[in-house]
């Protein structure tokens, strides 16, 4: 997510919301049609071990979303500009969020029922794991599994209640770009740290569904070796591929340029005798150096490591402040941001498997002060709710100045 510092309208409107209701399935709406034995159907599942996300894939939508309730409530507060974009928000895919705080059994429990949501849609849903010990180094996100046992019965509760269904699991955002190396963590730590990271990677992996993507930060954080090699040592040769972006707001054009390189810095180095994270062209070298480079150390049949991109909230790009901060704090709550690419798995980029809403776009990310003395945010002349927090006026500015323009989703 980030470094340590360094009446015609109200009808349609309405309607738009009946559609999504109708669409997507949630316990208070429809359900589906229970089986001879008077269950509900199960989610659909892998006929066989499939670990990969095809172009054509479409991701589960929550029909009881936190914008599809914004809408209602814009929509009865007579704001009906506000509850039109609220309703374009809710109809596409988000990430739901598993952040521990609950026995393995309810853990379990919780992941059933978003399969059981997501299988009369015939959609694939989208889990975020975060839940391992230290998470965010005990920053705005403090929390987490209490230790290393308690995080591996935890990923296990989580495992269990995928069963075999197609799911994607985006796991543990920050947990290696922010792992406790960088900031301020002893060696013990680190090293546990990644061996909770691959632990969790091989039993998700026994889910013959899973598709499993590890934390790799974005591009104006760890260059392109370090965060390789922090991928290898977390696990990802035996996981899908890795995530960018989480959280945050860079360029989908430079995400890409990035993500291809710490692909194949990543092959270089577990396929090169003597390879060092250092001797990868990075994101600060001259583009063409950096593509000469790779072409003579990188063969053009290798076969490469895949992500996928969270564009929630990078349509308009990162923030440059117009204020100077001691600590402008650019990763929270940038103001003017706004929703980018829609989810979809047909990025024409062979290595990007997919877009992503991964974090919930109109959730806080904590009560930024950009180093002043605070408690508001000098920014908006509020204090800004807690990290993970529902802000309507927040919601409401992401699709306001959303890039594409917000239009509700037709793709069913």
């Amino acid at each position: 997510m980030r470094p340590i510092p360094k009446a015609r309208p109200l009808l349609a409107a309405a309607a738009a919301a009946a559609a999504l209701v109708g669409l997507c399935v949630t316990p208070a709406a429809a359900q589906a049609e229970p089986t001879a034995s008077g269950h509900p159907p199960a989610a659909p599942s892998s006929s066989a071990t499939d670990h990969t996300l095809a172009p054509g894939t479409k991701f589960y939508i929550e029909g009881d979303s936190k914008a599809f309730q914004q809408a209602l409530a814009d929509r009865q507060a007579g704001d009906q500009a506000n509850a039109k974009l609220m309703d374009a928000m809710a109809s596409y895919p988000v990430a739901q969020w598993f952040t521990g705080g609950s026995t393995p059994e309810q853990t379990t429990s919780a992941m059933s029922l978003l399969q059981s949501k997501a299988a009369p849609q015939n959609r694939v849903p989208i889990a975020v794991a975060y839940n391992v010990p230290g998470r965010d180094c005990s920053q705005y996100s403090a929390g987490g599994a209490s230790d290393s046992q308690e995080y591996a019965a935890w990923i296990d509760a989580l495992a269990k209640g995928i069963g075999d269904r197609k799911t994607v699991v985006i796991l543990e955002p920050d947990g290696l770009a922010l792992s406790p190396a960088f900031c301020g963590g002893t060696a013990e730590q680190q090293a546990d740290r990644l061996a909770e990271i691959k632990a969790a990677v091989d039993r998700l992996q026994r889910q013959p569904g899973a598709v499993v993507y590890l934390d790799a930060g974005h591009s104006s954080w760890h260059d392109v070796g370090e965060m390789a090699q922090l991928l290898l040592d977390g696990g990802v040769s035996r996981a899908q591929g890795f995530f960018l972006n989480a959280s945050n707001y860079r360029a989908d054009s430079e995400l890409i340029r990035y993500g291809t390189e710490v692909s194949k810095c990543v092959w270089y180095l577990r396929n090169t005798a003597g390879a060092q994270p250092g001797d990868c062209a990075n994101q600060w070298w001259p583009a063409a150096d950096a593509d000469a480079w790779y072409a003579d150390h990188v063969p053009a049949d290798a076969q490469l490591t895949h992500f996928v991109i969270d564009s929630s909230r990078n349509g308009t790009g990162p923030w440059t402040p117009t204020a100077s901060y001691s600590d402008p704090q650019d990763w929270c709550n940038p103001p003017g941001r706004g929703l980018g690419v829609r989810p979809t798995s047909q990025t024409g980029v062979p290595l990007l498997d997919a877009y992503l809403w991964i974090k919930v776009p109109g959730e806080s990310d904590g009560s930024c002060t950009r180093g002043t003395a605070g408690p508001e945010d000098p920014e908006y002349g509020v204090v800004d709710p807690a990290a993970g927090t529902w802000w309507p006026d927040q919601a409401h500015s992401l699709a306001a100045h959303a890039a594409p323009a917000l239009e509700f989703n037709t793709d069913w």
